[in-house]
């Protein structure tokens, strides 16, 4: 395929494809066979451990990493394959850092319009109001990036990175150097600015909050490659793995038996699950358990030991101690108070009974 050449017969709401790509950081593989594709309009989120390789996969679409195997598309046309990459100012990305990187001698109306020179300096000024006004930092135009707190930075390093009306904009770690309150904020701020000028965006982050706060799809990663590309809330309810269950969420994994194509035995008693298991009658499997899986029942036969509390404002989380010693987690509203060393009644009401086979010791 010629450089650049456009791939037609493409599904024109495709904005960005990763077909099987490969990158290698001295001739080890850090990506292996990374595929998915970001519809038009869509915020997705590249989520994992550290060293699974989503900063590596951002550099590739950003074009300042090479791949060695598989293609990237924009709007159709072949950005990245092995032997070519299209020069990172060619591609009409917009990129936000964790570090704001803002000009220190410029005003934030000039780092927001740096990317506008086309415009007249009407337009300019017009577009950096309307994007003040957005983030709430109306009439702060003048003032310079060490006049601002972290989190005005922030905001502008974001309005800047939308201001040009980019194909796409790529965030790296952008809230990582904030606190967490104001992280949770923000991100649930960029959400809405990214809704209302219609951005196509891409985050990479090891927070799942950040993640579940801005992302309309999320990629999971393991070593380079993809768990599972889903919405947050399939990826909460519905893991495709261990390794998605015991990322996403709090939960804990317990044993089971098998009884029937859909009912389960437990330490907790038989669960029927919302499904028909693949698995022969008596096979071993772990079923997994959320917090708000587990209901506080005080009437409740079936009992267990408060182990530990911790307060969450408006909800607590209560660590359980099952007979057998096991652990599982329980939410409950903030106001119901059980003490250390409480024997409490439980239910479980799980609406989504996820089991994996048992693995051989």
């Amino acid at each position: 395929m010629v450089s650049g050449e456009r791939v037609h017969g493409q599904d024109e709401d495709i904005l960005l494809e990763l077909d099987d790509i490969e990158c290698r950081y001295d001739d080890e593989p850090v990506i292996r066979g990374l595929s998915f594709r970001l519809r038009r309009g869509q915020v997705a989120c590249l989520l994992g451990p550290s060293g699974c390789g989503k900063t590596t996969a951002l550099r590739a679409i950003a074009g300042f990493e090479p791949v060695r195997a598989g293609e990237i598309r924009l709007a159709g046309e072949v950005i990245s394959r092995p032997g070519y990459t299209q020069p990172p100012e060619n591609r009409r990305l917009g990129m936000v850092f964790q570090d704001y990187a803002l000009f220190p001698h410029l005003n934030i109306y000039e780092n927001i319009t740096f990317g506008l020179r086309d415009h007249t300096r009407a337009e300019r000024r017009a577009r950096a109001d309307e994007l003040l006004e957005l983030v709430d930092m109306r009439g702060m135009g003048t003032r310079y990036p060490h006049e601002l707190s972290g989190g005005q930075q922030q905001r502008v390093s974001l309005i800047r990175a939308v201001a040009p009306r980019p194909r796409l904009v790529l965030l790296d770690e952008p809230f990582s150097n904030l606190d967490v309150d104001l992280r949770e904020r923000l991100a649930r701020e960029v959400h809405d600015i990214f809704r209302d000028q219609g951005v196509t965006a891409i985050l990479v982050t090891h927070d799942q909050h950040e993640a579940f706060a801005v992302a309309d799809v999320i990629g999971l990663l393991k070593d380079g490659r993809i768990e599972q590309w889903d919405t947050p809330y399939n990826l909460y309810h519905e893991p495709a793995s261990r390794f998605v269950a015991e990322f996403i969420g709090q939960g804990v994994l317990i044993p089971a038996t098998l009884r029937d194509h859909n009912r389960l035995q437990t330490e907790v008693g038989t669960l029927l699950g919302n499904r028909a298991y693949p698995w022969p009658n008596d096979t071993a499997v772990d079923i997994l358990l959320r917090p708000d899986d587990v209901r506080l029942m005080p009437e409740s036969h079936l009992r267990a030991r408060v182990a530990n509390r911790a307060f969450k404002g408006a909800e607590t989380i209560y660590t359980l101690r099952l007979e057998s010693g096991r652990q599982v987690l329980a939410l409950a509203p903030s106001h119901d108070v059980y003490p250390e060393g409480t024997d409490v009644g439980i239910r479980i009401d799980a609406q989504h009974l996820v089991a994996f086979r048992r693995e051989e010791e």
